[in-house]
């Protein structure tokens, strides 16, 4: 009953958790020490992902490393988390793409600025309770679905397809990669499923270094070494910089701010939701209670940072977040820690990272894709009412076909009035029975 007095307390005053550990004093001289070796090994595994994220959302690598940075350094320092690992992730790549595409860098900036301030908004009117009327066949269905649409992002690369305009819809993808297809490159597939193969067996012999780590390795050393035909980050993206740029706010007009609410709302929504089911993923693991409206506050801080130093947006990552609690990690100082050794890491060896092979990093987000989708949920799902089925595989397909938005907006719609007919349907079954 206390611990519940404590955290109904902090939920009223929206305090980060890593102040609220120091006030109790939760924080020994071991834990500290446990927080560092998680956030430093969480780093190692968020470094190839953050360069693979943005590469894959149709930005330049360094700017995975800046979200991963800034946007993650503010959500753990302020966040009502106490294990939450922010930065970017696979759920907002089809979104970014299709963002950067139509309105350009500037225009993500400012998109994300807008979501970060409406995420802070929404945290200070207390929306972050409203994810328990969620229904958890939406979670899964779009979940599933945002994980199909990071799957048919790394289809190019993975082939090594000449595409030098690929279309931001998964179905536009797709034509795009047939009408292609002749440009296939047999070289850049056999890397690809080599890094895949590395990636799902590694873990039986080792589980203490990330298998994404030895795959990017292995790969990268085999292609440069036997010069290999295989197209790299280098060879790509031919200014890449290892240094961290000063802040600076994209010019803000009427008619700019109007067209950019739609992908502003989109981020926020995609944030606010990833960010509290991580949250609440985590609270088990680690027997804790998250505060939702903090988490939101922070999240929105985090995004506005990222954006302000040339980032893209942020949120929890589950995958990362799930890594930090398994080695060790029980407070906000490993998710900074995280951040700061990814810094020190890009202005050390950023160089090297030319030499990364694309279609390794199309590899690692192919695993990621598989992993965050709940094929098993789904599955079990089927067997549920035919009401919450079509919600399911409405906000699965939908968010295929069009965008997480949208998907979201049908799924609930469907719920909301499918319930409300069975209750009338009771009743009057009730009514006709008295």
């Amino acid at each position: 009953m206390y611990k519940d007095e404590i955290y109904w307390r902090e939920k009223q005053n929206m305090s980060p958790k890593l102040f609220t550990m120091f006030k109790q004093n939760e924080l020994s001289g071991e834990q500290v020490r446990k927080d560092i070796v998680a956030g430093f090994i969480v780093a190692i595994i968020a470094l190839p992902l953050s360069i693979a994220l943005a590469i894959s959302s149709g930005v330049s690598p360094e700017k995975g490393l800046i979200t991963a940075i800034f946007a993650g350094f503010i959500i753990s320092f302020l966040g009502g988390s106490k294990v939450q690992i922010g930065g970017p992730t696979g759920a907002f790549v089809v979104i970014v793409y299709g963002i950067v595409k139509m309105y350009g860098m500037d225009g993500l900036i400012t998109a994300t600025i807008m979501a970060g301030i409406l995420l802070v908004i929404m945290g200070l009117l207390k929306f972050g309770n409203l994810i328990e009327y969620v229904p958890h066949t939406v979670t899964v269905g779009f979940t599933s679905g945002i994980a199909v649409t990071l799957l048919i992002t790394q289809i190019k690369d993975l082939l090594g397809l000449k595409i030098n305009d690929v279309p931001a819809e998964a179905i536009g993808k797709i034509e795009s990669y047939i009408h292609n297809i002749n440009t296939f490159d047999m070289m850049t597939f056999i890397v690809g499923i080599a890094c895949i193969l590395i990636m799902i067996y590694w873990p039986k012999i080792n589980k203490t270094v990330p298998a994404s780590i030895i795959a990017l390795i292995l790969s990268t050393v085999v292609v440069n070494v036997f010069s290999l035909n295989v197209d790299t980050i280098g060879s790509v993206y031919t200014n890449i910089s290892a240094s961290i740029p000063m802040p600076s706010v994209p010019s803000f007009s009427i008619d700019k701010i109007v067209s950019l609410i739609q992908p502003a709302i989109t981020i926020a929504v995609l944030a606010g939701i990833e960010s509290l089911l991580s949250c609440v993923v985590s609270d088990n693991m680690i027997n804790d209670k998250h505060d939702s409206n903090m988490e939101l506050v922070a999240q929105g801080l985090g995004n506005i940072a990222s954006a302000l130093f040339g980032g893209i947006p942020a949120t929890g990552a589950i995958a990362r977040t799930a890594a930090n609690v398994k080695n060790g990690g029980k407070s906000p100082i490993s998710g900074m820690v995280h951040a700061i050794t990814l810094l020190l890491i890009m202005v050390v060896l950023m160089p090297l990272a030319k030499m990364i092979p694309m279609t390794v990093l199309s590899a690692i987000l192919i695993i990621v894709s598989y992993n965050m989708g709940e094929w098993k949920e789904m599955k079990e799902m089927m067997s549920l009412p035919k009401k919450d089925v079509v919600v399911l595989l409405a906000t699965f397909i939908l968010t295929i076909v069009f965008d997480l938005v949208i998907a979201i907006a049908v799924g609930m719609t469907i719920h909301i009035v499918a319930n409300i007919v069975l209750k009338n349907k009771v009743d009057s079954e009730i009514e006709d029975v008295a």
